[in-house]
Order: C-alpha cells, then structure tokens, then sequence
C-alpha cells in the first residue's frame, strides 16, 4: 500500500482519484490549492503526488522543485487537461516521473503508479548498500550537494562517459576527479586536458601524439595524452572549445579506442574512460552547428550539473571554515575567530565565481586581517563590501505601519482617468513616508540620535529623507 496525495481543483475529480485508488488498496488523499497541497507534503509522509496544472493558486509545474524537496522525497507525476510539448518537457526538466493528459478512467494511472513503486523499492534496497565515496575536498551537506554526491557514487561504479556542467569555478574538474578516484581505475592516470588552453595547430599532436619529423618542430616521436591516460581516465575541460575538425577525429578515437598519431600510420589503442566538462550550453552549440550532435551523444552518456554557490547557502559557513584552515597553516597564522558579521556577509553575497571566488576571497581575507585574532566583514576584499552595501542600501523596512487613510492616494472611480500606475504608486509612498518622520520626530521630541536608533537609519540617510519631505525637528533639540 502507498501513501498517494492528489492536487486537483477539480473536487470531483479528486474523490473519483482518490476513490479508485482506494478500492486498489492504496490510501490516497486530495486538496484543491498548491498552498495546501505543500502544507500536508511537508507534513505527512507520501510516496506519490498526482499534481494538476492549472490551480487556483498558481501553476503546478512552479511548485513541483519545491514539492520534491519534501522530506519523504515523493515521486511527482503532472496530470493536466491540456497536454503542452514544452509543459511536458518542463516536467521532466524538474524531475517529474510523467506527464499525463487527464483522464476519468483510473485504469490509465495504475501502470505509472506501479513503475513508481517498483522504482521506489528498488532505490530503498539499493541504499541499504550504500558507496563508501572518497570526497577529496569536496565539502558541505546541503541538500544540493548531496544530491550531486549521490550521482558520483552511481559513476564511479561503471566505465560510461560523463559529461559535468556548471558555471565557472563550481569544481567541475574537483568533481571529475573524485569520479576517477572512486573508480576501478583509481590507481592509473587521471590526464588532463584544457580544451581551451590548446592552440589550435597543436591540439592534434597534443592529443594523438606525433612521429618524429611530422611537422616542423617535431624533432622526436611524442606519445599524446590520451594514450597517457590508457586504463585510467581522460579529462577533457572546457571541450565546448575543440574545432569540429578536432571534434570528429576525436569521435572515432572515443568511439574505436584507437587512432593514429600526427605522421603515423599505425593505429594506437588507449583503454580510457573519458569525462568531460563544459560551463558552456552545448544543445545550443549543436542547434548553431558549433558542436557535433553525434559527439554529444557520445559523452553525455552520463551527465551531472553542479550548483552554484549561491544556490548552497547552507554549505558556505562550512567551505569557509575548511578553507581558513589550511591557508592559516600554510601561512603560519595562529587558527582565527569569527565575527557574525563575517559569515552573515559571505553568504548574502551572490559569489558570481562560485567555489574558485569564495577560496580566493578567503586568502585575501586572511591577509587583511593577518595577525587580528577575529574575523570581521571590515577584512573582507573592497569590492565584495562595496556590492553588499549598494545592494541593502533603502532596503530595510521602517518599523512603521500607516494608517490607511492617512497614505491612500484618492482615486476616485469616475469618468476621470486612472494615473499611471508608477505615479499613483510613488505618491502612495510619498505619502506614507511623511507621515512616519513626522510622528517620528514628534516621538523623539527631535532627538536625532534616538531618530536614529528607532528608525534604523543613520544620521546621513534620516536627514535626506528629513529634508525631501520638508520637515525639521520642529524646534526640539537632539
């Protein structure tokens, strides 16, 4: 028996589901809103949500991440009234099981309803014998990255082509290497290649290697890299950069596990395991015919996208703190303490350079502060304080709630024409922000230095706004 939650508006149509799931043995619940349909998935143990798309609350495919994050990680299976090629292919993209066009029948549901209790077993078993991974610097425990962990366990165990994409600096090549290092192939070369790096009248000999004489400058025979990397593994970073000449002779290298080198007719075997990366959208590449969809193919067997930093707030703290180790012992600086201040600035920054940005920021950091026995955000890098501060400035909400016809603009409902609707907005607020400085100073009886403090402003910022809405301290004395 499975515990089955459906999200439909449709009432009816939730007690004919909920009905027929019933009489098969299951014990399958409704509700008729996205809000509650995310109270109870959080709240209640389901291994099966039937989720419609139109509701009265919002589109169930915006909801769907959310709801796969709850605890008992629930299958999710879109049910709608009007099938849509690109609503389907959302779905899937944010990890629906299936796509169903809306039926009465509840014949139609039992076969995917018993893949996913098939699929869901199996997964349970399987984790009962768990993969010991050897993490390398990988670090945190975000839901995230676990989740990512959990794909590098499954490509360790086998020989397929993996394809890892991510924005710069996410640890697409950190990544490949705890593949390898958890593999078979742990003990053998794990070679490395930056596609980007390669020039391009080189990129041949560098990867096939060349006989002696083969070209001007070859003045002995050289092994390339992908015969280095036999019965071990390949690395190939940034290989959205390699020419379509370079990328249809490496396809039969990668296809054959043979080719020849520059100058050579004699065709070398290499047992490699390739892995790839790219921070670069290579279905786009293939439709602009930049990259070869057959090639594609081929490495993308297995695929994995790492998540920014800013998606894994949860796991910076920890990267911080590992990172401040190591570099206090390598410059031989006493371990330091931490200010709130300190960490609550590194996570609400943005960290356009992911993991990369965060280490180098961390160094920097570190040298500010040197001997400081504490960390503050003061000692965080110029540009980093710089982009907090415009980013709060006029974001705090005043402790203030107005009264409603003291701010409300008057628009009368007649034949007279609505303002626009930026106009009528800024009046509102015009309004409702004259009135707070006005009590305020009454409040504080034009103490400046108690405007302050209640407000939450400082002193600079007060007296602007003091001075846009033509108010003084009414003759009281700060």
């Amino acid at each position: 028996m499975a515990k089955i939650l459906v999200v439909d508006d449709d009432q009816v149509l939730c007690e004919m589901f909920t009905d027929g799931l019933g009489r098969i043995g299951h014990d399958a619940v409704s509700v008729t809103t996205l809000a509650e349909a995310k109270k109870r998935a959080f709240a209640e143990d389901f291994e099966l949500i039937f989720l419609d798309v139109q509701m009265p609350d919002g589109n169930g495919l915006m909801e769907l991440p959310e709801l796969k994050k709850a605890p008992s990680e629930p299958e999710v299976i879109i049910i709608t009234g009007q099938g849509d090629p690109d609503g389907a292919e959302r779905a899937i993209k944010s990890g629906a099981w299936d796509y169903l066009e809306k039926t009465t029948a509840i014949k139609e549901m039992i076969l995917p309803l018993a893949r996913v209790l098939q699929y869901q077993k199996a997964k349970k078993a399987a984790a009962r014998n768990t993969i010991s991974l050897q993490r390398r610097s990988i670090i945190g425990s975000s839901r995230q990255l676990t989740k990512c962990l959990d794909q590098v366990a499954k490509m360790s165990v086998c020989d397929a082509s993996v394809l890892v994409t991510g924005e710069t600096g996410v640890g697409k090549e950190l990544f490949a290497k705890v593949i390898h290092e958890n593999s078979k192939r742990a003990s053998n070369n794990f070679v490395i290649v930056d596609c980007a790096a390669l020039p391009e009248t080189l990129v041949e000999s560098t990867l096939f290697g060349h006989e002696k004489g083969s070209f001007t400058g070859a003045d002995k025979r050289k092994s390339g890299l992908i015969a280095q990397a036999d019965d071990g593994t390949l690395f190939l970073d940034e290989v959205g950069e390699l020419s379509l000449g370079v990328q249809k002779k490496f396809l039969r290298a990668l296809q054959e596990h043979q080719f020849r080198p520059v100058g050579s007719n004699v065709e070398v075997f290499s047992n490699f395991r390739l892995i790839t990366a790219t921070n670069r959208d290579l279905d786009i590449m293939v439709r602009e015919s930049t990259f070869r969809a057959d090639l594609l193919f081929r490495i993308k067997a297995m695929s994995i996208e790492l998540p920014p930093l800013r998606g894994r707030h949860g796991d910076i703290k920890e990267i911080s703190i590992h990172y401040l180790s190591r570099l206090s012992q390598k410059y031989g600086i006493d371990p330091k303490g931490f200010a709130p201040d300190f960490f609550s600035a590194i996570i609400s920054y943005h960290w356009p350079g992911n993991v990369r940005e965060l280490i180098n920021t961390l160094e920097t950091t570190l040298n500010n502060a040197l001997y400081e026995p504490i960390l503050y955000s003061r000692h965080l890098p110029d540009n980093i304080r710089i982009h907090l501060l415009r980013s709060s400035v006029g974001k705090k909400e005043a402790p203030f709630k107005a009264k409603p016809e003291e701010t409300t603009v008057s628009v009368e409902e007649s034949d007279q024409a609505l303002p626009v609707f930026k106009q009528y907005r800024d009046q509102a607020l015009a309004l409702a922000e004259k009135e707070y400085f006005q009590r305020l100073i009454r409040q504080t009886r034009g103490n400046i230095k108690e405007a302050c403090k209640l407000s939450g402003l400082g002193r600079t910022r007060l007296y602007t706004l003091m001075k846009k809405h033509n108010i003084s301290r009414l003759g009281w004395t700060s």
